[in-house]
């Protein structure tokens, strides 16, 4: 089963996946659609009040190809990813717990203190694929606020579910959730 959207003016059928006996949702993947990946980080861009980041941050994995092209049509030098879990290069990491739709059990985000340092005192714009219950949204503010950040903006493709409601997010569309036989939640 699937599910059709058009997403910043791309029409894309979504799988439905299970996430639990009776919730299903529909996958964006933006991994290998460079198409999509484009065209939602130009509309993503425009959403944002201008001015009013100096940097972007996501969390791995599905938020980097959209970061990567948003900076890229932007002209940002720099953009920050906090990762799934420490990496020899990151000094002294910061952490902080992670409940995800899309992953069982907690895990945690880091970031290194070099990072760290440079989101010190600076306005974050936070980017995401899919804000659904915002787990993983707040996992990013407090990280960035760990940081010595401001989170300015929060900025995704698309708003699952009751996310869509949300005033203080800014998404390109709403995406419902579903019932195991494919039919909308109400």
């Amino acid at each position: 089963m699937t599910y059709s959207m058009e997403i910043a003016g791309l029409r894309r059928e979504l799988p439905l996946c299970r996430v639990s006996d009776d919730l299903y949702i529909a996958a964006f993947i933006c991994f290998g659609d460079a198409e999509i990946t484009v065209k939602c980080a130009e509309e993503m861009l425009k959403l944002l009040p201008e001015g009013s980041y100096d940097y972007l941050f996501t969390a791995e994995a599905k938020g980097i190809p959209i970061i990567h092209e948003m900076a890229r049509q932007s002209g940002a030098k720099k953009y920050f990813v906090a990762r799934k879990g420490p990496k020899n290069y990151m000094p002294s990491p910061l952490s902080v717990n992670d409940q995800s739709i899309t992953t069982k059990g907690t895990q945690k985000l880091y970031i290194g203190s070099d990072d760290a340092e440079l989101i010190r005192g600076k306005r974050i714009a936070i980017v995401d694929d899919v804000i659904s219950t915002g787990g993983s949204l707040r996992a990013m503010e407090e990280l960035v606020l760990l940081a010595g950040g401001t989170v300015t903006a929060r900025v995704a493709a698309l708003a699952e579910g009751p996310a869509a409601e949300r005033k203080d997010i800014y998404f390109l569309g709403a995406l419902p959730l579903f019932n195991a036989d494919g039919s909308i939640k109400r």
